[in-house]
């Protein structure tokens, strides 16, 4: 059973960072060899693409709305993806999912298989 997990979303005013993590845990879905994705889906919006990044880090995709903002890493030896998130904007409030089993810079939902449960982040005076 794949298992991913999203942590470290919360309340941020405007102009600050906030970092988020996405951890897996399981036996069938190798994390290491796999690119991994985030989105975020805002209320009546939906799901939209954030950022990429291939199975080693070396390489990373962005959504032009988050590029220079928003950074994607990640750790294999913890099985976990990060998304850094710098000037946050309230138009910036939304759930945030983490994906996996999809193409490096995949840009559509349906393209992933395994999904976390997502956190929510709050950008608000």
């Amino acid at each position: 059973q794949v298992q991913l997990e999203e942590s470290g979303g919360g309340w941020v005013q405007p102009g600050g960072s906030l970092r988020i993590a996405c951890v897996y845990s399981g036996r069938t879905f190798t994390f290491s060899r796999y690119a991994m994705g985030w989105f975020r889906q805002a209320p009546g919006k939906e799901r939209e693409f954030l950022a990429s990044i291939n199975w080693s880090g070396g390489n990373t995709y962005y959504d032009d709305t988050v590029r220079g903002r928003f950074a994607i890493s990640r750790d294999n030896r913890k099985n976990t993806v990060y998304l850094q998130m710098n000037s946050l904007k309230p138009e910036d409030t939304a759930v945030y999912y983490c994906a996996g089993g999809g193409p490096f810079g995949g840009r559509r939902s349906s393209e992933y298989e395994f999904w976390g449960q997502g956190t929510q982040v709050t950008v608000s005076s």
